[in-house]
């Protein structure tokens, strides 16, 4: 059977009924709802068939773009800086001004806006975060907590909204425009800006906006296609240029070495870079998954204070502050390095956050102008690639392989972002798990950190995942166990970690479980 380009059967010259009313060409094969419809409109879809139709060459070169380093990377190549480019980086050049709605981003909450790591892309989470985004940019948004009897809706003063699309990688299959699954960054971004730009402008970005995250970008070729999107986007909204404003996110190893290439592409769209810190501890790995000499050890001894990391953290605040820009981080004693906000994972974490950024920041709005780090100019790309110090151990391989495959069975059943442990794991801490287990697993390496000469190899591994999958059934209890996709997500996760060749994202082979294409069809042409 022809599994197409992502996994699922290709269109087919049958007759397809639809209760959307869709633009030519393009075809919506997921489940019809009322309020879907809302969101999924003729207009509406044909703006993101514009985007895609008018991008994606552009997106398939980028792509193909990474294959290519991954096949230098894969025959000894290390990533650094483009001489090409140097122009750029000793370029004296600044970015827009940040817009006052947002110059002041000492505590941002992660995933209400989410529809990259934290949200499992089923159909029905991917519309019904649409429908939600909508409401709250409206205002109107309410939830009712049935089992507590309490309703919830916004205060008078509410939270900047941020929306994180999906990566280049990852394809809409209940969309297809052309035949073609659509792109899903261009379907989260050309919904949300369609229906809510000209509300946002008005209530939350004081005519600036909507405000958007970008994840995963790997070079600023990438950041010169979303530039260029937005530019289209405003030109369609009527709406001056440099009024869409994104962060990027640094989560990945080769985007360290084009941080001020990709500022400089989104110059006039841009406020700021994040340290994606799970993510590019992913990156390393997958980036280094051919160099055996380039090992991590346990994923916990892997934090902001190993050299790679922190000289990471530091070169790309140098790099935000030089142009103008925030430079955000993902850890509080980041603070004192210069960073101008933190992520908080739940509300109740955003006083005690807050405070810590006030005490050190006075009233100022951020650390733009104070905090220049003209010392991390001398950070080197050894810097950049020095291998981590640390030990691997049994309970190492052990909690990868139990963390990974929770993360999957909630992903499968439609969460995101779960609680494992006393953390939040997302996609990016699965990622790290697989991968890791992977690279172990394919140099049969030594838990030296147990100091009892064991290697990682397949009949090892497997005990694990037998003994680890008896310890998840009697965590969660036999009843759950049983309903939930354990099993199914055992099975996905033991064969990326046992695969001959790695591949490139977890969540590609597993979107394949969760896609439901509605509606049948009916009768051949």
């Amino acid at each position: 059977m022809d599994l197409g380009t992502y996994g699922y059967p290709p269109p087919t010259a049958k007759k397809i009924i639809s209760n959307y009313d869709v633009p030519e060409g393009v075809e919506v094969r997921g489940r019809y709802d009322a309020e879907f419809s809302k969101i999924l409109t003729k207009d509406a879809l044909k703006f993101v068939s514009d985007l895609q139709r008018e991008f994606r060459n552009h997106i398939k070169y980028a792509l193909e773009c990474r294959k290519e380093a991954k096949r230098r990377y894969n025959e000894g190549a290390l990533p650094g800086f483009d001489p090409a480019t140097r122009y750029i980086r000793e370029g004296e050049w600044i970015c827009a001004s940040v817009p006052p709605a947002v110059s002041d981003r000492k505590v941002e909450i992660t995933g209400p806006a989410d529809f990259e790591d934290a949200l499992s892309p089923s159909w029905e989470n991917l519309m019904r975060g649409q429908v939600n985004l909508k409401d709250a940019v409206a205002g109107t948004i309410t939830f009712h907590d049935k089992a507590r009897n309490k309703v919830y809706k916004l205060n008078d003063e509410i939270a900047k909204l941020f929306v994180r699309p999906r990566g280049w990688h990852l394809p809409e299959a209940h969309i297809l425009i052309d035949g073609e699954p659509a792109t899903g960054c261009l379907v989260d971004f050309g919904l949300y800006f369609y229906h809510n730009h000209s509300t946002f402008r008005r209530t939350q970005g004081a005519g600036f906006g909507p405000f958007f995250y970008l994840p995963k970008m790997e070079h600023s070729r990438e950041a010169k296609i979303w530039n260029k999107v937005f530019e289209k986007a405003e030109k369609m909204a009527g709406i001056e240029r440099g009024s869409i404003r994104a962060t990027v996110l640094i989560e990945t190893l080769p985007a360290v070495f084009q941080m001020d290439e990709i500022l400089y592409e989104l110059r006039d769209h841009s406020v700021g870079l994040n340290c994606g810190r799970w993510d590019y501890i992913f990156s390393y790995v997958k980036t280094f998954h051919a160099h055996p000499d380039r090992l991590l050890p346990d994923r916990v001894q892997v934090g902001m204070t190993q050299h790679f990391m922190k000289s990471y953290s530091e070169l790309l605040i140098r790099t935000c502050h030089r142009r103008g820009v925030h430079a955000m981080g993902g850890m509080l004693r980041e603070v004192k390095a210069g960073h101008d906000g933190t992520w908080a994972a739940h509300p109740g974490l955003i006083p005690s956050c807050m405070e810590i950024f006030n005490n050190n920041m006075g009233n100022a709005p951020n650390q733009i102008t104070t905090m220049k780090r003209e010392d991390a100019a001398k950070l080197t790309e050894e810097d950049l690639l020095q291998i981590p110090r640390g030990v691997r151990t049994m309970e190492g391989l052990r909690l990868n392989t139990r963390v990974g495959i929770q993360y999957v069975a909630a992903w499968l059943t439609g969460s995101g972002s779960v609680p494992l442990y006393n953390l939040m794991e997302d996609a990016a801490t699965a990622e790290i798990s697989r991968v890791q287990n992977w690279q172990w697993l394919k140099y049969e390496v030594e838990l030296d950190g147990d100091g009892l000469g064991v290697k990682v190899n397949k009949e090892l591994f497997g005990r694990v995942v037998e003994e680890e999958m008896d310890r998840i059934e009697k965590e969660v209890g036999k009843d759950k166990f049983k309903k939930g996709m354990y099993k199914d997500a055992c099975k996905i996760f033991t064969r990326q970690c046992t695969s001959p060749t790695l591949d490139e994202f977890l969540t590609l082979d597993a979107y394949n479980y969760i896609v439901l294409l509605h509606p049948v069809e009916t009768s051949k042409l």
